[in-house]
């Protein structure tokens, strides 16, 4: 009979003991997924990511050379609001040089691109740097402006575009949208 008792001790203390391995495994296994800082469809390479700085570069250059550091980086937001979006390109260079065409005519997100015909020409070398110098604090730091989260649009001040969509300030000369709800 102590035989047997010691027996089903034994088998007893032995389920506990797979039980909590088992436990701590998945435990552990579930942590690791959980905090995981890059999955293998984030990855992007050395290549990829200087085209996406020099896009969004080029796109504040273009868009907001002579504005205050502040100005720089809402345009570069807005650019990175529209990758993250799921309704506009998903990335920063599709973004940019996004073309639709409305009643045959073709129209870009971004003027300059259209205007200059798709050619990016950069004649101030260290506007451009400046330029850069903020797509790298937006792009690779996350850096961001919390009025604007959610701009989605900008467009001058001296222009009036007649959008119904909701404003959400103005920071040197361009006045930001969100969408209406």
């Amino acid at each position: 009979m102590e035989k047997i008792l010691r027996f089903s001790i034994f088998l007893i203390s032995l389920v506990l003991v797979g039980s909590l391995i088992q436990t701590i495994t998945k435990t552990k296994f579930a942590n690791l997924e959980k905090n995981q800082l890059v999955s293998s469809s984030d990855v992007v390479s050395i290549r990829e990511r200087e085209r996406q700085l020099d896009c969004l570069a080029r796109n504040i250059y273009h868009e907001a050379a002579s504005e205050p550091f502040e100005g720089k980086v809402a345009v570069a937001q807005v650019t990175m609001n529209r990758a993250e979006s799921g309704r506009f390109p998903k990335d920063v260079c599709g973004v940019v040089y996004q073309k639709n065409v409305f009643y045959e005519k073709v129209v870009c997100q971004f003027s300059w691109y259209c205007e200059n015909g798709g050619k990016t020409v950069i004649r101030h070398q260290a506007a451009y740097k400046e330029s850069y110098e903020v797509a790298k604090k937006v792009l690779l730091e996350g850096f961001r402006l919390d009025i604007l989260k959610t701009a989605m649009y900008y467009h001058a001040d001296y222009v009036n575009p007649g959008w119904k969509k909701e404003k959400i300030g103005k920071i040197g000369r361009h006045i930001f949208y969100r969408e209406t709800k």
